[in-house]
């Protein structure tokens, strides 16, 4: 039973991944009056840097959306029994490389706070694409074992 519901929270992060990718991280903007702010998604924030700095962009994009999707996959074929077990510290490599990718959003947030010139708002995708990422990982460290009970890595 909780095999079974493991297997579908794990599929539910293959369509919560992307409605996160465009869901509204931060609202950014100049601290002045009569400017508006602008809402930034992982998807917008990708097109602006590819167009700025490719070898970046390129990088992000394997942080925020190759290595949490991969893994959710793999993970996904791993408990389906299409995967070998011992592809488990490949997948729990990339929940970890994932997880960087937070961490870059968190330190941009802090450095423009900081800076006192922009105002930034944190959005409710932030927390979504933040909690996708914390389950993938939690989801990652559940090995069951022969009695069809789940034990933590």
């Amino acid at each position: 039973m909780a095999h079974n519901m493991l297997k579908y929270a794990n599929l539910a992060l293959l369509v919560l991944f992307p409605v996160a990718w465009f869901a509204p991280l931060l609202r950014a903007g100049i601290d002045l009056p009569l400017f508006g702010l602008s809402e930034i998604s992982v998807v917008s924030g990708l097109q602006a840097l590819w167009q700025s700095d490719v070898y970046l962009a390129l990088l992000v994009t394997v942080f925020a959306l190759f290595a949490p999707y991969l893994k959710t996959i793999g993970l996904a074929l791993l408990h389906f029994g299409l995967l070998a077990p011992r592809a488990r510290p490949a997948l729990h490599l990339m929940g970890k490389l994932a997880m960087a990718d937070i961490f870059l959003i968190a330190l941009y947030i802090i450095i423009l706070k900081g800076v006192g010139l922009a105002r930034v708002e944190v959005e409710w995708g932030l927390y979504l694409f933040s909690g996708c990422i914390v389950a993938s990982l939690a989801l990652g460290l559940v090995r069951h074992n022969p009695q069809g009970r789940a034990d933590i890595v």
